[in-house]
């Protein structure tokens, strides 16, 4: 039992290395590309969440033809279904999965980094959605704002992504 333990051991070392060299690779790889510094003025993305972020929506800014598909795309944006007096609204189901999995990453991160992310999730939570669906349309905000600083050239802006609304001015 000993030695297939310590055989175990190895092959679990040689993974470890393995992944921290993939790391670095992605790092690297993902730093040097253009769009880097855009997606790394966002609220909780650090270089691995903003490289796969990158690699699923890719760099051609063609592909998108305006927010909404790229929102579509990603499963952030509610689908409505509507047929005389009855009207649904629900999640998507037919998505890019990795592209999803990441921006539940990312909203949850970006609530501890940006005080306009944590307002606009608590002001969801308050007007009745569950943690998973206040967080989808804090994603979905967050892709929109994305694809504008993609589009454009420019940066994350706190102040320009979260205006306070009339209500809390008037408060």
């Amino acid at each position: 039992m000993g030695h297939q333990v310590s055989g175990l051991l190895l092959l679990l070392d040689a993974g470890c290395q393995a992944v921290d060299q993939l790391s670095i690779a992605v790092e690297k790889a993902f730093l040097a590309h253009p769009d880097a510094q855009i997606l790394l003025s966002f609220p909780g993305v650090g270089t691995q969440l903003g490289a796969r972020l990158l690699a699923e929506i890719g760099d051609d800014r063609n592909r998108f033809s305006d927010a909404r598909a790229l929102k579509a795309y990603a499963g952030s944006a509610p689908i409505t279904r509507a047929s005389g007096k009855k009207k649904f609204v629900g999640r998507r189901f037919v998505k890019n999965d990795r592209l999803s999995t990441a921006g539940y990453m990312w909203a949850l991160s970006a609530l501890t980094g940006s005080p306009g992310a944590r307002a606009h999730y608590q002001r969801r939570r308050a007007a009745g959605d569950w943690h998973a669906a206040a967080q989808r349309n804090l994603f979905n905000r967050f892709l929109g704002q994305l694809h504008h600083c993609l589009n454009t050239g420019t940066h994350f802006d706190e102040a320009t992504a979260f205006t306070p609304r009339a209500a809390d001015l008037a408060a």
